[in-house]
């Protein structure tokens, strides 16, 4: 029996989807809850020249390791602890001496852009979430992020905008919103949604119990 409830929490770059995940578990015990980036699994590039490496498609289905990533959330679910990868986005490798110690929790919820990708990640879901948010308003956070937070500059963050993450979007990320249990406009702000999913979560939590 699974010892542990997934909630997926998909949509594009910049939709609003950590903000969602956060409110989502805010009013639950900390000790009960993870919130994991499926970003921590991308593939490590430190076999690719340094120059190299900011050319990379990462909104491609292929830039995660899905084979790690469905094995960790297994683990997690049978109530098993597990290393979750450190990622640093400005060299684009995982660190090697470095890991996120997870395991023991009752609600992991697992956000990012290609969570509800992969079938088989998608089955051990009990909740599987799409944020969809106007594509203006998307770029202005991934640019706002990358420039504060990555060390990005401007013209780097519009040419792979244009380059990857909106062709990216159009072709693999959006089409999954068709696998949601809910679409959510507005991600953390709908507080509607919120609260209707918090309630969901307890009646989850009430029969894992039992």
């Amino acid at each position: 029996m699974k010892k542990a409830i997934l909630i997926g929490v998909a949509g594009g770059t910049g939709s609003g989807k950590t903000s969602m995940a956060r409110n989502i578990v805010k009013d639950f015990d900390p000790k009960e809850v993870v919130i994991i980036e499926q970003d921590s699994y991308y593939h490590d590039l430190s076999h690719i020249p340094l120059e190299i490496r900011g050319h990379h498609n990462f909104d491609h289905p292929d830039a995660y390791d899905f084979v790690r990533l469905k094995e960790d959330m297994r683990k997690l679910l049978d109530g098993v602890e597990v290393n979750i990868p450190v990622y640093d986005y400005k060299t684009h490798t995982r660190s090697q001496t470095q890991v996120q110690h997870v395991g023991g929790h009752k609600i992991i919820v697992l956000e990012g852009i290609m969570v509800l990708y992969d079938n088989e990640l998608r089955d051990m879901m009990d909740i599987k979430i799409y944020i969809e948010t106007a594509p203006d308003i998307r770029f202005i956070r991934r640019l706002k992020r990358d420039i504060y937070q990555r060390g990005r500059t401007v013209d780097s963050v519009i040419n792979q905008y244009l380059e990857t993450v909106r062709p990216m979007h159009e072709q693999f990320i959006e089409p999954t919103k068709k696998y949601a249990d809910i679409i959510i406009p507005e991600g953390g702000h709908n507080t509607v949604a919120i609260d209707l999913f918090k309630t969901k979560v307890r009646s989850l939590l009430q029969h894992l119990d039992q």
